[in-house]
């Protein structure tokens, strides 16, 4: 098949229409996680709804839609993440799987290859409809898809699904039947740690159907053999008699340093770029995410009696210092200009109000992805340096106005502190490896801490970590299979292919799941969208890169199927209706 008479029905007006509709359609169901799985229930089947009235009608032989349970036995499985989501005041413990996941499923749409001829392999494609809070609806605007999920990643669902109805009129025409079979994959809870996929992954009866599967994410429609790793940590600080919100700032900085080293020690040669992240996403009341950057926090310094001029001046001093350490480090942002808004990443780095002996410090920061956090700038470890700074200038401060009492603005009454993010890490480290090694950072962190105080106590005691939520390996496939010379064959089809070493993807997703169950089969991550959206407050992705992933697609599956000979270099046609 002439890849021009995919970009012949691809490249129009109608078709741009057909892909915008479809995307905001979807996007407008909010399929955030929820305590109440009822409410996830209901989204997803909607989302389900109109997945299966775009694909039933193709005209494939003997295409098959089924919505497959959830299997039970996941919760066996060492890479089943606890259903954290459905924890509640009454219900601290969260449900049982069997009732977490009852009347849930995943999205199957499988189509046989008819064809005896050789060659050619089966092919999954996997994307999740799930999103990450907090939801807001979509807009379009410009040739560019704002909303949730439109980047992460109902974006990969509507390009998969468009790929298909494009095939479906043009391979009648031509003559065309399967070689080998498709199947495509929508699964649930990809962001709270992937157990829609593991079930599929779990699944040998479905594993027959294929042997080749590319999971469907935001790469830049870059393709990658591998994926850098990522585990979610929770540190509960819990200590009587000391504050815990200055503890928390020691804790992030031996965090942070963990990081650094694990990042140091990190050389792979599919992961040149080094993508070893460290994210504080939640502490407290504030926060979204354990791997959305945190962009907003506040703090309080109360002092006993109201302070003079001389200590407000000290306490701005020791603020603006440590503003002046942390854009040290990690670059000042507000210097940075963010090429969606024309305007600075961060307004300004934070804002102090004074009322009466209250001090109230805003922290503001930029959120997006994890994986983005160098690009970003996240609010609590700029405000960790804020309290440090605060905590070794304690006794001048005391001196000239008194006892103080720092606090985390809203915090709930209570004996422990909670906080949560996640580190990065390739497959130059294990995961146990990592966690081990983070745990102990924040025993350190707490232990310096305790130590300034002369307390004798061991930071073992003072806060415990745990990895209840995601704990996703890293992976390296070959970067030179043939499923890889396939997807670039038909990159460059499509003219976006940029001629350069094949690398990891810098995230972490569901394509994990199934490295790790088949080791040795080729596991691609592609899609449309960039990384600094997903996850972001403005979440969006560009309607002409998602067409050209959409050929990407119906080219990649007609040529490594066997189904039909796509020529490189064939892009031929200039796209006229949108950018790509």
């Amino acid at each position: 098949m002439d890849p021009a008479s995919i970009f012949a029905r691809t490249r129009t007006p109608a078709f741009a229409r057909y892909l915008a509709d479809l995307l905001a359609e979807i996007c407008q169901i909010d399929t955030t996680p929820n305590p109440d799985v009822s409410v996830m229930r209901r989204a997803e089947s909607a989302a389900f709804d109109i997945l299966e009235r775009e694909l039933r009608p193709l005209p494939f032989q003997g295409l098959h839609l089924e919505r497959r349970p959830i299997n039970p036995a996941i919760a066996a499985h060492p890479n089943f993440s606890l259903l954290h989501f459905t924890k509640t005041p009454d219900r601290p413990q969260g449900l049982p799987v069997e009732q977490a996941y009852r009347d849930r499923a995943n999205l199957l749409c499988i189509l046989p290859g008819q064809s005896d001829r050789p060659g050619g392999h089966s092919v999954a494609l996997n994307s999740h409809v799930d999103v990450v809070a907090p939801f807001f609806p979509p807009r379009e605007e410009n040739g560019v898809m704002h909303g949730r999920g439109s980047c992460d990643d109902k974006g990969a669902v509507v390009a998969t699904v468009a790929a298909l109805k494009v095939l479906a009129e043009l391979m009648p025409a031509s003559g065309l039947r399967w070689n080998r079979n498709v199947v495509l994959m929508f699964v649930i809870e990809e962001e709270p740690g992937g157990n829609g996929s593991l079930s599929l992954a779990m699944d040998r009866d479905l594993k027959k159907f294929y042997d080749t599967i590319l999971v469907g994410e935001c790469t830049d429609r870059e393709i990658h053999p591998a994926n850098r790793g990522a585990v979610w940590y929770r540190a509960d600080l819990r200590f009587p008699g000391v504050s815990l919100f200055e503890m928390f700032a020691f804790v992030n900085e031996e965090l942070e340093k963990e990081g650094e080293a694990i990042w140091t020690e990190s050389r792979h040669a599919l992961f040149p770029q080094r993508p070893v992240q460290t994210c504080h996403g939640m502490i407290g009341p504030f926060g979204e995410h354990p791997s959305r950057i945190c962009g907003d926090v506040s703090f309080t310094i109360a002092f006993e009696k109201s302070p003079e001029d001389k200590v407000d001046a000290l306490v701005r001093d020791c603020i603006n210092t440590a503003v002046a350490g942390y854009t040290g480090k990690y670059g000042d942002k507000t210097k940075v200009t963010d090429p969606q808004t024309g305007k600075p990443k961060v307004d300004h780095h934070f804002d102090i109000g004074r009322d009466g002996n209250r001090f109230v410090v805003r922290v503001h920061g930029s959120t997006g992805h994890m994986g983005s956090i160098r690009e970003n700038d996240g609010a609590i470890t700029k405000m960790a340096w804020m309290v440090r700074q605060l905590v070794y200038s304690r006794q001048r401060l005391e001196v000239l106005g008194g006892p103080f009492l720092l606090e985390l603005a809203g915090r709930p009454t209570g004996e422990t502190l909670k906080l949560e993010g996640g580190q990065g890490f390739v497959p130059t480290h294990d995961i146990r490896e990592v966690m081990l090694r983070m745990k102990a950072a924040a025993a350190r962190g707490a232990e310096a801490y305790l130590r300034r105080l002369g307390r004798p106590e061991n930071g073992a005691d003072a806060v415990v970590v745990t990895y209840e939520k995601l704990h996703n390996v890293a992976f390296d496939g070959d970067p030179d299979s043939p499923a890889m010379r396939d997807a670039i064959a038909a990159a460059r089809a499509c003219g976006f292919w940029r001629e350069q070493p094949v690398m990891g993807w810098t995230v972490s997703c569901d394509s994990r799941l199934f490295a790790t169950e088949y080791p040795g089969m080729p596991v691609l991550t592609f899609g449309a969208g960039k990384l600094a959206h997903a996850h972001a407050d403005n979440e969006q992705i560009n309607l002409g890169e998602l067409r050209s992933a959409v050929e990407f697609l119906a080219l990649f599956l007609l040529r490594h199927t066997g189904t039909a000979q796509i020529p490189e270099n064939s892009n031929t046609l200039p796209n006229t209706q949108t950018s790509s």
